[in-house]
């Protein structure tokens, strides 16, 4: 009995210890990500003048407005010294001009919308006092439209980023595909060599890469234009796909497509009906890693576009800026991720049951 109860507790242990391990690995992997996510929803106050930075952001905003014999102060109140600091214009008075000063202070430093009528409102309460508080709330996604609205060429980057995404998958899937199944099918001399020798590419630098291929790109007329982003993302794609799509080949057996042929189709038929949807799980993986791959690509991108950039340029572009603030450039980070995560939420049944899942 009491060696039974010593067993129990040692296998309580270290199930417990594995539990803490597992949590904490995934703390460290999801820690960063959520404060980048709660930093882009954050306003321009509260990254850069409190310090530290909050967690969470706040959901509004605590304002003061004093009265003096100089005019009008408006303060915001800091949260990490638990106090009002005055920010912006030192005074103001209740000209057209000095309201609508206020306005855009509140707007860009407290993401929140202060209209005229309501700051007259509180001003006319200052005639039997010397302070008014209010609060006002925010908009969370806030930085999020000032980003595509300050960022030059930031929505149509995003639009040529999906179309050089989807046409490197294509062009990954159907030449790397067809050679996965020449690997898996056919033995002939030289085989293991020449699958072997398609990773060579990937062990060069991205710059290495791209510098010979601008005057390539340039001399076809694809220089600064997608389809050629597509065409250098591929080369690197393509010896993965061709890795994978041989695997997952190489698992199907051959004699299903024999016994299809026996059935009275054709060996495209047979490849097709037969071959392709029990090789869709790993069609799916080349896809995600194509996708991903090429989408946050930034240094070849960087060498080959000029007038055209993709999305992760333009992001770049925005963080090497000498103006550029950091909740703006955090979501444009999230912005940047987020196609990816979706696309691989809309492969993840294909995906699982490559990984021995059925059920999604």
């Amino acid at each position: 009995m009491n060696r039974s109860v010593k067993r129990g507790a040692i296998r309580a242990a270290r199930m417990t210890t594995l539990y803490i391990m597992v949590i904490g690995v995934a703390m460290i992997i999801l820690f960063p990500i959520f404060f980048l996510v709660s930093l882009s929803l954050m306003s321009g106050y509260e990254s850069y003048y409190e310090w530290p930075n909050p967690l969470i952001p706040a959901f509004s905003a605590k304002y003061k407005l004093e009265k003096s014999d100089e005019g009008y102060h408006l303060s915001i109140y800091n949260k990490a010294e638990k106090r009002y600091e005055r920010f912006g214009p030192e005074k103001f008075g209740t000209t057209a001009e000095d309201l609508e000063k206020i306005s855009v202070f509140v707007k860009r430093q407290g993401n929140s919308t202060l209209k005229t009528e309501r700051l007259k409102e509180e001003i006319s309460r200052l005639v039997d006092r010397d302070e008014v508080f209010f609060s006002l709330s925010k908009n969370l996604l806030a930085n999020y439209k000032v980003f595509f609205q300050v960022t030059r060429d930031a929505v149509p980057s995003v639009i040529r980023s999906i179309y050089t995404a989807l046409t490197t998958i294509a062009i990954s899937l159907i030449i790397g595909g067809m050679a996965g199944y020449a690997f898996a099918r056919y033995i002939f001399k030289g085989r293991n060599l020449l699958k072997l020798s398609v990773l060579f590419v990937r062990m060069f630098p991205g710059v290495a890469i791209a510098i010979p291929m601008v005057i390539i790109l340039g001399r076809i007329g694809l220089y600064d234009q997608p389809l050629g982003l597509s065409l250098i993302y591929s080369v690197t794609q393509i010896s993965l796909t061709i890795w994978i799509t041989a695997s997952i080949f190489m698992a199907i057996p051959v004699e299903l497509e024999e016994a299809a042929l026996i059935f009275g189709t054709t060996k495209f038929g047979a490849f097709w009906h037969v071959t392709i949807p029990l090789a869709l799980p790993g069609l799916a993986a080349c896809a995600m890693y194509s996708f991903i791959g090429s989408w946050n690509e930034v240094i070849q991108a960087v060498v080959l576009t000029q007038f055209n950039p993709t999305f992760p340029v333009v992001v770049y572009k925005v963080l090497v800026g000498a103006g550029a603030q950091v909740n703006l450039i955090t979501a444009g980070s999230i912005a940047q991720a987020f196609p990816a995560v979706l696309f691989t939420l809309l492969i993840r049944k294909y995906i699982l049951r490559m990984w021995g899942g059925v059920r999604v």
